[in-house]
């Protein structure tokens, strides 16, 4: 800790006086350009109770920082995410992921976050958020910023596209392929016509339900015998592809060949236009869990009513006349300001298909994960002894680097097959579809042992899978729990009771991703496997809380949300400021997703005034402004958007030469402060705490897929700050040090004996 702490300090952007890019909303008449944050009493939680949701007026006014609107900065987040498919230095495939990545980052904006907004507007609420915009001023605000990513998105799309001609693949376009009409036509009607259904709109027939993010057909009609005019609507099925291949890498769009062939669909009826559209609805679940008998029950009724959610977006191709576009309007209760021109192909998360294709020149060199050397078994015939390994001091995983496969998943598997393992009790938020974990868990449970899994049927668009594997998890013999009333469990918690000689000993795993194969090989995350009695009895004591109806607020080594975490962070950042008041070494390093919390921000922007160095890496949403004069001069933030999504969340203090460092699942937001399970751990073994080091260095180092926030809120690229091409690629090389480490490991750790404690006291 003390190495990296003491390190070169990072590029500053004080120096930055750009405006072009402003995240800053423009100012209300008579308010300040920057957003007024207002000051936090950390009287309630340093007791330890829940932070009141909101505070009395006069310690609102009580102090003012800046604080940039958390739409407007997840919204610069998607644009440091499409320049990566604007780059040419990209793999062209690549490109096409990032851009199908964006899109579907938008249509989850427009989801979650501008139904919101639309909410407090039809509410009719006067509150306004922590940057002084009102719901209104924000959806304004956005909608501009929109307006700009969407055409830039519709620009790296023809240019991508252009590109891809030149390496032989193409999307024709159905006009330019009259030797294929005849077979289209016949697929047509032998593969797609028996799956429509067109919709007529007139007094006997309402408009119908459009189905969210579902791709249309507006088709405007003339009865050639009365001469009157109709609309009809005909719904671009999802169950078939977006691409029908005409030639090997030679594709044309489904919502094409059924333009061509509406005729079969409208007989005897005069096809004057037609124009595709897309809509977005709310998809964010209301369920009042306090009046709900049964949580399971309420969420699969919210789940069938997120089908039919208000409508939030219409987008609609450039060509459609306004006349169309109104009927479209006025059917989905929407206004002018929720359209949406798209230049070019809608709906760009259908190039998933291109993007999986089998051209490995046209990617990057894939990387498989290397197994952890300390996991390496002494011969490759047998298995890993996860827990011997574990046995011997804590073990440190870092993926996708190292694989998740080898570590965490073998830790599970290693469990079930134990005959000594007694007890295993997990969290669960997300997993895949074919989950091993969940399998190997239904297993223990069918061998008798007690199998715990707290599923989260709360997570996110993953409600239906999550009750789906609770459900085989009940069936097998488990004790499955649903969540908690009023709150989400977001923590990664794995704990195994195994008995060893007299005693028992706790195995814990605490992560800062899910427990999930297949984004553990997207997402870089940490995991801590450790059999530390304080640890394993704070998380026994965690499941107890979450299975039962334990009250506990305090843990002996865990920070857990919503009662301590936050209390603790603006504690251990007020023992910064202490630090740096004695000449003592000070200094704050804090990486997450994203970070918007008032208290956490406000405690930053103190220790920059009180001289203490303040290193944010943020992959998303950042509601900091750095390096303002006499707020922010000593604080840093910067971005990493690359090959692999930044998901885990480390602090970092150096206390005075005697550093500190924590992981877990919680950024700095309010959602996870106090309306979620949340935990971080201390990490306490020397060679983590080495590695943690070493792996935020090189993030600071990066200079190839990083981006810096300077005062005016514009994200530059450090390339540009710098003034040269980037060097330093951060997954790069932490991909090069992983494999080197593992090539050269020496032999593999011999475990030895010991001796378990499940004293609750411990």
């Amino acid at each position: 800790m003390r190495a990296i702490l003491a390190g070169p300090s990072t590029p500053s952007l004080r120096a930055v006086e750009s405006q072009e890019t402003s995240t800053l909303m423009p100012a209300a008449a008579g308010s300040p350009a920057v957003a007024d944050v207002p000051a936090s009493s950390r009287t309630g939680e340093r007791s330890g109770r829940r932070p009141r949701a909101s505070r009395p007026a006069a310690e609102r006014a009580a102090k003012k920082h800046p604080y940039i609107n958390r739409e407007l900065a997840w919204l610069d987040y998607s644009a440091r995410v499409l320049f990566e498919a604007g780059d040419v230095r990209n793999p062209i495939l690549e490109r096409i992921n990032f851009l199908t990545i964006f899109a579907s980052m938008l249509d989850e904006f427009f989801q979650i976050r501008i139904a919101g907004l639309r909410q407090q507007v039809h509410a009719g609420r006067a509150t306004t958020s922590p940057d002084g915009r009102t719901a209104a001023e924000q959806l304004a605000a956005a909608r501009t910023k929109v307006l700009e990513l969407v055409a830039d998105h519709s620009r790296i799309w023809g240019e991508i596209r252009r590109a891809l001609a030149s390496v032989d693949i193409e999307i024709v376009r159905y006009g330019a392929i009259p030797e294929h009409h005849a077979i289209l036509r016949q697929r047509f009607i032998d593969e797609i016509y028996p799956v429509l259904t067109p919709l007529a709109v007139d007094p006997g027939h309402p408009f119908p339900y459009i189905s969210t993010l579902s791709l249309s057909i507006a088709v405007g009609l003339r009865d050639p015998e009365t001469g009157e005019r109709h609309f009809a609507r005909v719904k671009v099925p999802q169950i078939l592809p977006r691409l029908f291949e005409v030639e090997p890498h030679r594709f044309i769009l489904l919502d094409q060949i059924i333009e061509a062939n509406l005729d079969l669909l409208f007989t005897g009826m005069d096809v004057e236009e037609h124009h595709l559209f897309r809509v977005t609805r709310n998809a964010d679940l209301a369920i009042e869990e306090d009046e709900a008998d049964d949580l399971l029950m309420a969420i699969e009724e919210e789940l069938r009513r997120r089908r039919f959610g208000e409508a939030v977006r219409l987008e609609v191709e450039r060509s459609m006349p306004i006349a169309t576009r109104r009927i479209l309007l006025e059917g989905l209760g929407l206004g002018d300001d929720d359209a949406y021109e798209i230049r070019g192909m809608l709906d760009l998360t259908g190039l998933r298909q291109i993007a999986d294709l089998d051209r490995a020149d046209l990617k990057s060199p894939p990387w498989t994960p290397v197994t952890p050397p300390r996991l390496i078994p002494p011969d490759e015939d047998e298995p890993a002894d996860v827990l011997a390994a574990v046995r011997i001091s804590d073990l440190l995983v870092h993926h996708p680097y190292e694989s998740f496969v080898a570590s965490v998943e073998r830790f599970i598997a290693q469990a079930v097959d134990d005959p000594d393992v007694l007890t295993i009790k997990m969290t669960l938020y997300r997993t895949s579809g074919d989950s091993p974990i969940v399998r190997d868990l239904i297993r223990a449970a069918e061998r008798g042992k007690q199998v715990v899994v707290l599923v989260e049927i709360k997570a996110r668009f993953d409600e239906e899978a999550n009750i789906v594997w609770a459900r085989k998890l009940e069936q097998a013999g488990a004790h499955v729990v649903y969540g908690l009333v009023g709150l989400k469990t977001h923590s990664k918690v794995c704990l195994v009771v195994r008995r060893e000689g007299s005693g028992l000993r706790r195995y814990v795993h605490i992560g800062t991703g899910n427990y999930n194969p297949k984004t553990a090989r997207l997402y870089t995350d940490l995991g801590l496997l450790s059999t530390r009695p304080e640890l394993g009895a704070d998380v026994t004591d965690l499941f107890n809380v979450l299975t039962g109806l334990s009250r506990q607020r305090t843990f002996r080594r865990l920070l857990v949300a919503p009662h301590s975490l936050r209390s603790r962070f603006l504690e251990l950042v007020d023992r910064e400021i202490d630090h740096a008041a004695l000449g003592h070494e000070a200094r704050i390093v804090v990486k997450l997703n994203a970070i918007v919390d008032q208290p956490s921000i406000e405690a930053l922007y103190r220790a920059s005034q009180k001289g203490v160095r303040v290193d944010v890496i943020a992959r998303a949403a950042c509601s900091l402004l750095p390096g303002v004069k006499g707020v922010s001069d000593n604080i840093t933030v910067r971005s990493i958007v690359g090959e692999f999504l930044e998901h885990s969340r480390i602090w970092g203090f150096a206390n005075g030469g005697e550093g500190d460092w924590y992981i877990g699942s919680a950024d700095l937001m309010d959602r996870n402060l106090d309306r979620r399970v949340e935990a971080m751990v201390p990490v306490e073994d020397g060679d983590a705490r080495n590695r943690i080091a070493e792996i935020i260095d090189v993030l600071l180092k990066d200079d190839r897929r990083s981006w810096q926030l300077g005062p005016d809120a514009a994200w530059k690229r450090t390339e540009e700050i710098e003034g040269h091409p980037g060097t330093c690629d951060a997954h790069e090389e932490l991909r090069t040090r992983a494999a080197s480490l593992t090539a050269t490991a020496a032999t593999p750790h011999r475990p030895r004996a010991g001796v378990g404690s499940l004293d609750p006291r411990a």
